[in-house]
């Protein structure tokens, strides 16, 4: 008894000097079966609200930056935006069991460093030095002050000490036996986003996804480099030998491994990979014997574009199963081949694309975690405090996701010189892949595309195309071309631009799409109902029937299990109508199609679904766009689900229409939705839906919860619609963009009401921003044109010109 005492009493000193306190998300139930909605456990949820009011601000966002395996525990970490030297963030650790425990030891910070220290054998993550049995050390955030974003191996004694490396841009080494830290350098190389770190060919090298804006002193310290001088220029990829620094390339780069991953390289000679992008494409970097390469491939996603690189937090390449990587970058997963070299670079291929915001994954016990950046406040009051939780699936389970599909380029309006061939882009994985060619010279140019069939470097000629003078071709590359990479070579000096859009159907089934049998369908009785994570408390706030409606409240039980409405003594009604008074309908629609318009006035189209929801969307009823991962928006538009990015600058919250790309075609009543512990909350339950796994009921009321990227299974984007229904058309004056990346069977009608035939130009947008003419068409009097695209065609938006006025019709029909 006198041991246990005394045991007990040591605990209770431990997290009093501490400063920490276990939390009541501690689950320990042996036995106990969680409660588990589509891979995520609520329980498993991490919150990093302070209970200081004043100190909130500052925890505006907490995604998940770490998760790795270790001491035959899972252990993971959280993040807020701006803390360098320790938060209200903790270390969690799970079991095998599911079993949560949150360290006593926690000390916070902003970090997604983690490495396995072999020659000591502990874990290196955050401020964390884990051994091999599960205790942890700190280290003192004020000797290693910052935001680390990665830690690695050393150069000169590699046994002893490891190098951090900070988001500001600073370098320290640690010794990792005695803690202690020594400051190498305060910021060597330009940048403001520092990601990535890996020591490998006798070098460190460092990446940096994003550009300081707007203050000079950012640069004042730097050893090599400056500040941006064109708008390509941001971000970083740099080398330091132990002597000098290096700048491999001035563009946004996020990770930086090897086959060694978090352990890494074994060798010396290992290669070393790095991934970044430009306004092309999604860029890979290979050092192979002391020299840099580059190879690029598509990009699912703009929401994580923008330069100030806020928007992309770690995306890594890391293992899924043993020996099995994947690479996820710009909303794709891909297969990345282990020996990805020079001499032997196939194998890289789409697995899906997601929704998912992922700073970090893993593989433990059969099973593929996703780490995430689910809720955050900043700029976002739906939100009442920052929440992200983990996915746990299997590796067949991530094809369930997203099609494969994609977007990019070689050239962008670039300076192409004559005989000099582009970088190889990726070429497999893919059905449909469309080709768009277009340059600016005098007279018709000649370009060569070649293919590298087995990624050994052995490059031979596939076909020549002959570009008119200043003018486009579209080439629809067939199914049996079979390469790992391809690339063009012009034959005579201008300006071109060479733009892919890949895309394979997502195959979809009636059983995958009965997890959503309890929300209404359009036309049925659906509740007007908003939902909100609370601020202040964990549970999740239910408002039904609008200002005169019930409030409850819904919580995850204390033992994980289940989840709970309650109907609380504090009646919160007036809170949550006045936050949700700041998100508006944000879509119109006309007698053509749907109209978003962004901040600057530019009006885009968007394709309609049941006319129902003209009516619906007129009078407020749906919640048409929130922020359901952090920094990126998910819009509910007239029966279809898109993302959509938030718009470039610092600090800019609005929605960039723009980039827009559809998800799901629903046609559900859908009048709300959020992200609350993880997982994807719906609103529109019908009144007599049962408790079937996803849609869980009472007080009156119902909510259906799953994954986000369970809204794939939803049903094939599909619409009619277009920028001109018996509208007055001014002659050569372009219509509104009308939406068309992320669609298959496409087709359009075109008529006017004049007795004379009128051709009408077909105009399309390449990238979102570079239009097109794609082709003109005679449009007869008195009967409608039909033009159905070729098979495989894709672009991202498409627009009409007349070359009369009129009153005219331009309706595309999308199957």
């Amino acid at each position: 008894m006198q041991k246990l005492q005394t045991l007990l009493v040591s605990i209770i000193v431990l997290l009093l000097v501490s400063g920490c306190k276990i939390s009541s998300e501690d689950h320990h139930s042996p036995g106990i079966s969680y409660l588990n909605i589509s891979g995520i456990y609520p329980h498993l949820a991490a919150f990093n609200q302070p209970e200081d009011t004043a100190l909130r601000k500052n925890h505006v966002e907490g995604g998940i930056g770490v998760v790795v395996p270790w001491a035959g525990k899972l252990w993971y970490l959280t993040y807020p935006p701006h803390q360098r030297t320790g938060s209200n963030d903790k270390l969690y650790m799970v079991d095998e069991e599911m079993n949560l425990t949150i360290r006593p030891e926690s000390n916070g910070g902003t970090h997604a460093n983690r490495l396995i220290h072999r020659e000591s054998n502990q874990l290196l993550m955050g401020y964390y030095a884990i051994d091999y049995e599960g205790n942890v050390r700190t280290i003192d955030p004020h000797q290693l002050e910052g935001r680390m974003t990665a830690t690695t191996r050393h150069l000169t004694d590699p046994a002893n000490k490891v190098y951090y490396y900070d988001m500001e841009g600073m370098v320290y080494e640690m010794d990792v036996h005695t803690l202690a830290v020594n400051r190498l350098f305060e910021k060597p190389v330009p940048g403001w986003h520092g990601k990535g770190a890996y020591v490998g060919q006798g070098r460190l090298i460092v990446a940096n996804n994003g550009e300081h804006q707007g203050h000079s002193m950012a640069y004042s310290k730097l050893l090599v480099g400056g500040e941006a001088q064109t708008q390509e220029e941001a971000g970083v990829l740099a080398e330091w030998d132990g002597k000098e620094w290096r700048i491999i390339e001035r563009k946004q780069f996020t990770d930086v491994t090897g086959p060694g991953g978090i352990y890494g390289n074994n060798a010396d000679t290992d290669p070393v990979w790095s991934m970044g992008w430009d306004k092309r494409s999604v860029i890979l970097k290979l050092l192979d014997n002391g020299e840099w390469y580059t190879y690029r491939l598509p990009k699912a996603s703009h929401t994580f574009d923008p330069r100030h690189g806020w928007f992309t937090e770690w995306p890594r390449i890391r293992e899924i199963a043993p020996d099995q990587l994947m690479m996820v970058m710009h909303g794709t997963m891909f297969h990345f081949p282990k020996t990805f070299s020079r001499a032997n670079s196939s194998g890289i291929f789409p697995i899906t694309t997601h929704l998912r915001y992922i700073p970090d994954f893993c593989h433990w016990n059969g099973k593929v975690i996703l780490s995430a950046d689910d809720a955050s406040s900043m700029q976002n009051p739906i939100v009442g405090q920052a929440q992200s939780n983990l996915w746990w699936g299997t590796v067949d389970e991530l094809n369930t996701f997203g099609p494969k599909s994609g977007w990019g380029g070689i050239w962008v309006k670039d300076q192409v010189k004559a005989g000099v061939p582009s970088d190889p882009y990726l070429a497999g994985g893919y059905t449909q892949r469309a080709l768009h060619l277009t340059h600016n010279a005098s007279k018709a140019v000649s370009f060569l595309l070649e293919t590298d069939e087995k990624g050994d470097g052995n490059w031979k000629l596939y076909r020549t195309i002959e570009v008119p003078a200043m003018g486009y071709v579209f080439e629809s590359l067939p199914e049996e071309l079979s390469a790992a990479w391809l690339r063009i070579t012009a034959e005579a000096d201008c300006e071109a631009t060479a733009y892919f859009h890949y895309f394979t159907p997502r195959i979809f089934t009636n059983e995958e799409k009965q997890i959503f049998a309890g929300l209404a369908d359009v036309g049925e009785p659906g509740p007007s109902i908003l939902i909100r994570p609370a601020g202040h408390n964990r549970s999740l706030q239910v408002l039904t029937g609008g200002e005169a409606g019930k409030y409850i409240e819904l919580a995850l039980n204390e033992s994980g299990t289940d989840l709970v409405f309650e109907e609380p003594a504090e009646n919160r009604s007036a809170e949550v109508l006045r936050l949700a008074a700041k998100t508006k309908t944000a879509f119109a629609t006309d007698a053509a199609s749907v109209i978003v318009t962004d901040d600057s006035g530019n009006k885009y189209r968007l394709p309609k679904g049941p006319e129902v929801f003209d009516l619906l969307g007129a009078t407020g009823y749906l919640r048409a766009i929130r922020e359901v991962q952090s920094e990126r928006y998910l819009a509910n538009i007239h029966g279809m689900f898109y993302e959509v990015p938030r718009a470039e600058g610092a600090g800019n919250h609005t929605p960039d229409y723009q980039k827009i790309k559809p998800v799901s075609r629903h046609d559900k009543m859908i009048p709300d939705y959020c992200s609350w512990r993880g997982l994807l909350v719906l609103a529109g339950v019908k009144s007599d839906a049962p408790k079937d796994g996803h849609t869980f009921t009472g007080a009156g009321t119902g909510l259906w919860f799953g994954a986000v990227d369970d809204l794939w299974k939803l049903g094939k984007p599909t619409g009619v619609g277009g920028p001109w229904k018996d509208t007055e058309v001014v002659k050569g004056k372009a219509s509104d963009p009308y939406l068309m990346t992320g669609f298959d069977r496409k087709r359009v009608s075109l008529s006017h009401n004049l007795d004379q035939t009128v051709h009408m130009t077909l105009e399309v947008a390449i990238t979102p921003e570079t239009w097109q003419v794609y082709k003109v068409l005679d449009v007869p009097a008195g009967s409608a044109l039909n033009y159905t695209f070729p098979e495989g065609f894709h672009a991202y938006w498409v627009r009409v010109r007349s070359d009369h006025n009129c009153r005219a019709s331009a309706i595309f029909t999308y199957e």
